[in-house]
C-alpha cells in the first residue's frame, strides 16, 4: 500500500513542530517557535466575540469579507501611499502562509526558476517543490545578512520568472535598505519578473530602521503581489488572518490557488482584525518599542553567555553562532540544548540549501514575556564557558 507522495516524503516534519514538542515533553523554556506568550489587545478580542454573537460564524466570502478588504486598502493608503482596489486587488487567505503557497501555485510553472533569500522559511521550499519550481538561492551571511547584489544579479537567468522575498527577514532580522530595494526593482524590471514579498513583520522593526514595500518603488506596484498578517502584528498567531494585495492579474492568480485551499477563512476573525487595522500609530510603535527591549534583554544576554550574537532590525528573532561555547552543529546543539540547560532554540540551518553556511547559526525568539526571557537565560548560563 502507498502511505505517501514523493513530494511529502521528502519534507519530513517542520522542525518548528519538532521543536516545540520537544518544549513540551521536556518542560524547557521555548524560544524556539515564534509566538508570544501574551494575548493582543483586549478590544480586538471583544470584536472577534461580537461578530461570532452577531452571526459572523458561516463561510465567508472566498476572497475575504468587505470590512476586511477595506480596512487592508486603508492601512496600505495610510502606511504607504498604496491605492488598492479592494474588491479585485486584495484577498483575504488563511494566515500569510497560505497567502504563499496560493501565489506560488498560482504564479510557477514546473521548472521556472524562482529567486529566494536564503535562509528562507521553510514552507518556501515545499510549495516551491509542490509547484515543481526551482529554487535559485541568494544567501545572506553573517555578520550583518546584507543582500549581497552581484550575488542577486547572478541569480536570475533565461527561466527566471519571478522572486520570493521576505523583508524584514526570518531568521536574520535584516530589514533591505534602499540600496537593495532599487537593485531588485532594477533587475524586476529590466528582466519583467513577477515580485512576491512576505512582509509579515512590516511593523516591528527597531532602532528607527523603516520597513519600506517594494510596491512603492517605481516599476514595482504593477509587478508585486504584497503579502502580510495580521499574527504578528497584533500577536493573534493563531487566527490566521493574512492577505496578499497587488495588481489584479497577480491576486487573480493566487485566488485561483486558493479557493482549493481553504477557500475561505475564519469569518469571525476577519471584521475582529478590521477593526485592529485601525488602531492609531501608537499602538504599533509601542509594540515595536516593547519587543525592542526584549530583544536587547536576550541579545545581552546571551552577548554575556558567550555566544556570538548578531542583533536583528526586526522580526521576532536574533540570531547566534555558537562555536564560540564550542558547538559547531546546531542541529545536534539545539536537539541536545533542553537536556544542557532547559530551553529550546531553532537550529538555523535548516532554512539553508548551502547548510554550511548555517551549520553553526541558532535563532532564538524574544517575542516572550521579561521574565520568560529572564528565566532562560538564567538556564543558559550552564553553557557558559569555566573563566
Amino acid at each position: 500500500m502507498k502511505t505517501s507522495s514523493a513530494r511529502v516524503a521528502g519534507l519530513g516534519t517542520t522542525i518548528f513542530a519538532e521543536m516545540s514538542a520537544l518544549a513540551v515533553r521536556t518542560g524547557a523554556v521555548n524560544l524556539g517557535q515564534g509566538f508570544p506568550d501574551t494575548d493582543g489587545p483586549d478590544d480586538v478580542i471583544d470584536a472577534a466575540v461580537q461578530a461570532m454573537r452577531s452571526g459572523a460564524n458561516q463561510y465567508a466570502p472566498g476572497i475575504g469579507v468587505p470590512a476586511l478588504r477595506k480596512a487592508i486598502a486603508v492601512h496600505q493608503k495610510r502606511w504607504y501611499g498604496l491605492e488598492l482596489d479592494p474588491d479585485s486587488e486584495l484577498a483575504v487567505s488563511t494566515g500569510a502562509t497560505e497567502a504563499i503557497a496560493a501565489a506560488i501555485l498560482g504564479l510557477v510553472d514546473p521548472g521556472d526558476e524562482i529567486v529566494v533569500l536564503e535562509p528562507y522559511y521553510d514552507s518556501y521550499v515545499a510549495v516551491l517543490e509542490f509547484a515543481g519550481g526551482v529554487r535559485k538561492p541568494v544567501t545572506l551571511r553573517a555578520p550583518d545578512f546584507r543582500l549581497d547584489l552581484d550575488t542577486l544579479r547572478a541569480a536570475v537567468g533565461p527561466r527566471t520568472t519571478a522572486m520570493l522575498l521576505n523583508s524584514p527577514h526570518n531568521p536574520t532580522g535584516m530589514v533591505l535598505n534602499a540600496q537593495e530595494r532599487e537593485a531588485v526593482r532594477d533587475l524586476a524590471v529590466e528582466h519583467d519578473l513577477v515580485v512576491v514579498t512576505d512582509e509579515v513583520y512590516e511593523h516591528l522593526t527597531f532602532d528607527g530602521v523603516r520597513h519600506v514595500p517594494l510596491a512603492t518603488l517605481p516599476g514595482m506596484r504593477e509587478r508585486t503581489l504584497t503579502i502580510s498578517s495580521a499574527g504578528k502584528s497584533f500577536s493573534f498567531t493563531g487566527w490566521k488572518v493574512g492577505w496578499m494585495s497587488g495588481p489584479a492579474p497577480l491576486v487573480r492568480a493566487a485566488v485561483g490557488a486558493k479557493q482549493f485551499l481553504t477557500y475561505t477563512s475564519g469569518s469571525p476573525f476577519q471584521p475582529a482584525i478590521a477593526h485592529a487595522l485601525g488602531h492609531d500609530a501608537a499602538y504599533f510603535e509601542g509594540f515595536a518599542a516593547t519587543l525592542q527591549a526584549r530583544r536587547d534583554q536576550l541579545c545581552a544576554g546571551l552577548e554575556e553567555i558567550g555566544f556570538t550574537t548578531y542583533v536583528p532590525e526586526g522580526t521576532y528573532f536574533t540570531t547566534t553562532d555558537i562555536r564560540p561555547l564550542g558547538y559547531d552543529d546546531g542541529i545536534a546543539f539545539c536537539r541536545a540544548l533542553p537536556e544542557l540547560a532547559g530551553v529550546v532554540a531553532v537550529p538555523t540551518q535548516v532554512f539553508y540549501d548551502d547548510e554550511e553556511a548555517g551549520r553553526p547559526l541558532v535563532r532564538w525568539a524574544f517575542c516572550k514575556q521579561e521574565a520568560v526571557i529572564a528565566e532562560a537565560l538564567r538556564r543558559l548560563e550552564a553553557l557558559r564557558p569555566p573563566r
